[in-house]
């Protein structure tokens, strides 16, 4: 197969660096030397292992693009931007007729997948790159489907816990409440409790000092109105190779999808599950 190359925006980011540290001594990928940053990133540029890369700000992509036109309509890019970017950068995206992989949270989903759709290219968007946990989003898609209105009369905790420089609730978390909501349980997004605070997050939930800086700890419970009754749903992850190895399998969908000639259309995470 063609090599697939790939432009990692959101460095000097922790997500971001992970994926090209992977990505690089993988021979099915080649990893371009230039990244979109935030306006406030001091460096202009980032090493990771042999490869310098240069940091592109927001007001600079435009006549970067026009200095790498025929590049950039060759790449795939993955975008673990911040989430206040994440609609200029998707809009840089579509009109530019660069196809992308957005794993980051953020933005006005679904705006974004209508504008993909009237475009010319496709992309992968998912609130979690996880293939497991996209599997456990699956399940509780499928119960709230077949079961609907099982958990009624349940109340119902969502707490989550990310490393504090997490900026938004969890893409995750958001994405089960309607699940939940057709299972008969009153919970809403503005229910799920955030912890960002690390010594809470060590020495109260046991998130392991070494993972501080990245985890993805998440809780589910439901207690039945008379008390007698709990299910807990819980999926912890700590680091983040299980979504760096998801956002590269991504890439490799949308890549075959691409080849395929494929246009205006967005993929899901099951989507790639069912494809590689």
């Amino acid at each position: 197969m063609k090599t697939i190359k790939i432009m990692v925006n959101g460095l000097p980011g922790n997500m971001a660096r992970e994926i090209v540290k992977k990505a690089l001594p993988d021979s099915r990928f080649c990893v371009i030397p230039y990244s979109l940053t935030g306006p406030d990133i001091d460096e202009s540029s980032v090493k990771i292992d042999s490869l310098d890369i240069s940091l592109i700000k927001p007001d600079k992509k435009d006549s970067f693009l026009s200095d790498h036109t025929e590049l950039m309509q060759s790449v795939i890019v993955i975008d673990y931007t911040h989430p206040t970017a994440v609609d200029s950068n998707c809009q840089w995206y579509y009109t530019n007729h660069i196809h992308f992989v957005l794993g980051t949270t953020g933005g006005n989903r679904e705006q974004i997948i209508r504008a993909v759709k009237s475009s010319d290219i496709c992309a992968v968007i998912a609130p979690n790159m996880g293939k497991q946990i996209v599997a456990f989003q699956a399940m509780m898609a499928f119960l709230a489907k077949e079961y609907p209105s099982l958990f009624n009369g349940y109340t119902m905790e969502i707490t989550e816990s990310h490393q504090r420089g997490k900026a938004d609730i969890s893409g995750t978390a958001r994405s089960l409440i309607p699940d939940f909501q057709k299972m008969g349980i009153d919970v809403h997004e503005h229910d799920i409790f955030m912890e960002r605070n690390p010594e809470i997050q060590h020495h109260q939930l046991g998130v392991p000092e070494q993972f501080l800086d990245g985890h993805a700890w998440h809780t589910y419970t439901l207690v039945s109105d008379d008390q007698t009754v709990t299910f807990q749903f819980t999926h912890n992850v700590n680091g983040r190779s299980v979504y760096v190895q998801g956002t590269l399998d991504a890439v490799r969908y949308l890549n075959q999808k691409v080849m395929e000639k494929n246009q205006g259309q967005v993929y899901s995470m099951v989507d790639v599950l069912k494809g590689i």
